[in-house]
């Protein structure tokens, strides 16, 4: 798994924070200085902090179970989008729908309600429906389709949780503190990390810096999904193996009844010659 870099987290404006004014508190412990006015984010710890989310995340991955990505601010949007739609992870980039983790159930009805409006248009039923039907439920299917199209295959609650603003967010980042589901998140000077499970130090503003750090979760994820396939690529090929070892084969099984008629007739050529031993020796 590749280590954070102080270089390019440099070069990519990870250590730019808000102004002195308008900084929390709360993040005195990520500050490295003030320059005009402005908080800097120290970045040796920002790395350590990148490198202890990714393993984690690697892991979550690695067990089969989904993250969901949470940025909806203008300048992540397209960056969480591509990225994250690599590794085929849910993600949410136009609104957080409010109760969407809380109120699952009733989340996953509109998306179903997404597909069988697929399944309608496939079939008979749709040409039966009048011009005015078809152009309430197009445009019904265009909004879920914008605000729930990248979780359809989130059939379960996410086992983690990644946003980019908390602030932006909060309250995606408050239902999922209510369920117990982990957080992982970009926090900035002028946001509060209490209550983040896996706080990232960083520039949640530059839009180099949001590529920069969600990528490398992103091939975070994408290397404990491929050691979860090779891993149980292994165990098929094992499994296979054993079966091919408890069974043996009929030529086998043959050979080896031959070969122990042929020692039987060896053992009684050998009786019949200790006899005439002893005939001629009475004799």
């Amino acid at each position: 798994m590749p280590k954070a870099q102080f270089e390019d987290l440099l070069k990519a404006g990870c250590h730019f924070g808000h102004l002195k004014r308008k900084w929390n508190p709360h993040m005195a412990p990520y500050i490295f200085m003030e320059k005009n006015g402005i908080h800097i984010l120290d970045l040796h710890k920002t790395a350590v902090k990148m490198d202890e989310s990714a393993a984690a995340l690697k892991q979550i991955a690695k067990s089969g179970r989904k993250i969901l990505f949470v940025a909806t601010k203008k300048q992540a949007k397209q960056i969480v989008g591509d990225l994250v739609g690599n590794v085929n992870m849910p993600y949410v980039t136009e609104r957080w729908p409010g109760g969407m983790l809380t109120n699952f159930p009733t989340i996953r009805k509109a998306v179903k309600k997404m597909t069988s409006i697929d399944k309608m248009t496939k079939d008979g039923s749709w040409d039966n429906l009048s011009k005015r039907e078809k152009l309430q439920i197009s445009r019904q299917r265009a909004k879920l389709e914008k605000v729930l199209g990248s979780i359809v295959d989130l059939t379960r609650l996410p086992a983690a949780l990644f946003v980019v603003d908390v602030m932006k967010e909060k309250i995606a980042v408050r239902e999922a503190q209510r369920l117990g589901i982990p957080v992982f998140a970009m926090v900035d000077t002028n946001s509060d990390p209490k209550g983040i499970d896996f706080v990232i130090p960083a520039n949640d503003d530059a839009s180099e810096s949001i590529k920069l750090i969600v990528g490398e979760m992103c091939d975070s994820i994408a290397e404990g999904l491929s050691e979860r396939k090779s891993e149980r690529e292994k165990e098929t090929t094992d499994k296979k193996d054993q079966k091919s070892k408890s069974k043996k084969s009929p030529a086998k099984i043959d050979e080896d009844i031959d070969e122990d008629e042929d020692i039987d007739e060896d053992e009684d050529d050998d009786d019949s010659d200790v006899a005439d031993a002893i005939e001629e020796d009475e004799e």
